[in-house]
């Protein structure tokens, strides 16, 4: 395999986070655009400055990137449409960085948006895929709680792992989320309401669920000189890894692509898992945040339940893990949810978070997990992102 480029000339500023609402009556459209004021309001970044544009959005159907560029009133000489959910945020950075610096793109507003409406997820599911219209929608099975369900007890079987385990996993994102203004989840969560709380799908239980909801999220990805003309403080590419539909052959998932390509990622950034400031793990359930722990290289999986009890995850514990509350506690808004840990592994490592501060934050492992096309997750990334310049 080729050895990955360095991402040299390429700069990740000005994180967005468009406040949460856990439902509403604006397009997906109004909330891109809302992404987009606030990116102007913090680069003074107009329509016309903007010659990238990369979207990614479930709920903005049946408009892609074509139909949000004209709708917003841009005029990109390069864009790309990210249809892959959690997965999004890393593969938009990966690209973005890419047409930056191959000179087809100066300046790339990233962005991820999503509206929920009373019915959305219900709508969402019904024409999520062909495979779970086919072959698991006719006999009554169907939606990520009941994929999970199956995830979740096989992996616990396999590698010793409790709902214990994940309640402290749980309980710690809430405790980071508690600072983050905008997180949804305000209340602390106790050990004896995550193990008290009723079944959704056995093992999953209430708080191993998400809650969907609507916002958005955006980046800007451009030139060290671009960043500093706008007086913006910046992050570099470390590396990345990106993988789809890796280990089709296991009967249920108990890995994902990071698996296949981590060894590359921790080369090409010149660092190590005992390197990293914070993990932002993307964590629709945390059985995927627990199979990330060990995918992405801090330990081994029949190791999980010792690593889980031997570490602190909170935002001044020994390995701080989704400093904003992650989607479990901040809320998934659609795409954005995909987004939502580059953003915040951003502004942690720009000294500028929602919420507290990470002491002495330089260094952040970003993940992605998207499309469960039937029985598994499909789509995988991560990157590193390095402070560069903090004014």
């Amino acid at each position: 395999m080729a050895k990955q480029k360095p991402y040299d000339g390429v700069v990740i500023c000005a994180p967005v986070t468009v406040p949460y609402v856990r439902y509403s009556d604006k397009t997906a459209h109004w909330w891109a655009g809302a992404a987009l004021a606030e990116l102007a309001g913090k680069t003074r970044l107009g329509p016309d400055d903007i010659d990238g544009f990369c979207f990614a959005s479930f709920s903005a159907v049946p408009d892609t990137v074509v139909g949000m560029v004209q709708h917003l009133g841009l005029s990109p000489r390069w864009m790309d449409h990210i249809p892959t959910g959690g997965a999004s945020g890393v593969m938009a950075l990966r690209r973005a960085a890419r047409a930056v610096q191959a000179g087809d793109a100066e300046i790339v507003a990233c962005v991820a948006a999503d509206t929920n409406q009373i019915d959305s997820f219900r709508q969402t599911l019904v024409g999520f895929s062909r495979f779970s219209q086919d072959a698991t929608y006719p006999y009554g099975f169907g939606g990520p709680n009941a994929t999970f369900a199956l995830i979740t007890d096989n992996f616990m079987r396999q590698y010793g792992l409790t709902r214990a385990d994940f309640a402290k996993l749980c309980i710690a994102q809430r405790t980071n989320a508690l600072s983050n203004p905008c997180a949804l989840m305000k209340k602390p969560l106790t050990y004896d309401q995550y193990m008290q709380a009723r079944a959704i799908a056995d093992p999953v239980h209430l708080f191993d669920c998400v809650m969907p909801c609507a916002g958005a999220e955006a980046f800007i990805v451009t030139t060290p000189e671009k960043a500093g003309q706008m007086g913006l403080s910046t992050a570099r590419l470390a590396a990345t890894i990106e993988r789809h539909n890796a280990f089709a052959e296991d009967a249920v998932q108990t890995r994902g692509g990071w698996a296949r390509d981590i060894d590359d990622l921790w080369q090409a950034a010149g660092c190590g898992p005992q390197d990293i400031d914070m993990l932002q793990a993307y964590d629709d359930y945390p059985v995927i945040v627990a199979m990330q722990l060990a995918d992405l290289g801090f330990c081994d999986k029949p190791a999980l339940p010792d690593f889980i009890a031997q570490n602190d995850f909170t935002l001044t514990g020994s390995l701080p893990l989704n400093t904003n509350g992650g989607q479990l506690s901040a809320g998934q808004a659609g795409a954005a949810g995909g987004f939502q840990n580059v953003t915040e592994g951003l502004r942690q490592v720009l000294h500028c978070p929602l919420g507290e501060q990470v002491p002495h934050a330089r260094r952040a492992l970003v993940s992605g997990f998207g499309l469960v096309n039937y029985d598994r997750g499909v789509c995988t990334g991560a990157a590193i992102l390095e402070q560069e310049v903090l004014l």
